[in-house]
């Protein structure tokens, strides 16, 4: 993949109390790169850095391998920005308002026109073109803020998130929006409170926390990095079973029961199932099914930072 925007060693304090710290990484094209971290993590200043809404103190960020200082101008028109407070104006129509926000982008005539068109058609508004903001719904509107950011078809998004304290319906068809317009070559940099948007979208995930890095890859690559897996285990019965013997098998942690279920907690990368079906035939117990659970990106942050999402 082409790199697309480059950070290397940022750095950012507010009153001599640092709030980034050196942090470097790389957004490739075409990717939807996912940005977790509690609040007061730092994703929200290094948004507003690489937006341009904020100065910094240290390090280069640099576009298509230039650096952003020689030509803020050129590098603003290729941004689309969605923030997470609506910014519409509600007594004019959805299509008079993407049409002020693209003019700012240099658009006119046919360009304008035909960036309307794919503004509103790409997140499904383009019946209510002519319906004034005030009679939208909170989904409509979140909708109709995206298009603002996209007539002008920026090669990179950015996306603060975007769907808060909207109804699952509208919430889909913001992420079916995205997926498509990933598709057609279009950069996302996407931040939510949603672990289950990041499982839908996500070409990758960027950690933050303390206004550091603290995790970066696949949801994939992510969850084998967890130090432990799950090994469900249901049997016919759990009568005369004993778990103590299990413990002295190599890498497991922790052993419980529940009515037939046996639940096995044991180190990633240790390969010991063979050895506990060992010791359940030695004791007669009769297999019914073996489920062998991954950790969810919940628990992997929660490992990670030793805060939830919203704490």
């Amino acid at each position: 993949m082409n790199a697309l925007l480059e950070v290397a060693n940022l750095e950012k304090s507010y009153h001599k109390k640092d709030v980034i710290h050196k942090i470097s990484f790389t957004i490739y094209q075409g990717e939807i790169l996912c940005f977790l971290g509690p609040n007061g993590a730092g994703k929200s200043t290094t948004i507003n850095i690489i937006s341009g809404a904020l100065g910094f103190d240290g390090g280069e960020i640099k576009f298509k391998g230039q650096s952003i200082d020689q030509n803020v101008t050129q590098f603003k028109e290729k941004l689309g920005i969605v923030p997470q407070n609506l910014a519409l104006y509600e007594d004019l129509t959805a299509e008079q308002n993407v049409h002020f926000f693209a003019s700012l982008y240099g658009l006119k005539g046919q360009t304008l026109k035909n960036g309307i068109d794919f503004a509103l058609r790409s997140v499904g508004l383009t019946g209510h073109r002519k319906d004034k903001v005030n009679t939208f719904s909170g989904g409509m509107k979140r909708r109709l803020n995206i298009a603002c950011a996209i007539a002008h078809q920026p090669e990179l998004l950015i996306m603060d998130e975007p769907t808060v304290g909207i109804d699952p319906q509208s919430r889909n068809h913001i992420l079916a929006s995205i997926r498509q317009m990933q598709q057609e070559g279009m950069t996302v940099l996407y931040t939510t409170h949603y672990m289950e948007e990041v499982e839908e979208i996500s070409t990758r995930i960027i950690i933050m926390d303390h206004g550091k890095i603290i995790a970066e890859g696949s949801k994939e690559s992510l969850k084998e990095v967890s130090g432990e897996k799950n090994i469900v285990i249901t049997l016919e019965t759990s009568e005369n079973l004993h778990t103590d013997c299990f413990y002295e098998i190599e890498g497991i942690t922790d052993v419980k029961t529940l009515d037939q279920q046996l639940m096995i907690s044991t180190i990633q990368g240790v390969e010991n199932l063979d050895k506990i079906i060992s010791s359940l035939l030695q004791q007669q117990q009769k297999i019914c099914n073996i489920e062998i659970q991954s950790n969810n990106l919940e628990t992997i942050f929660l490992d990670l930072t030793g805060r939830s999402l919203r704490d």
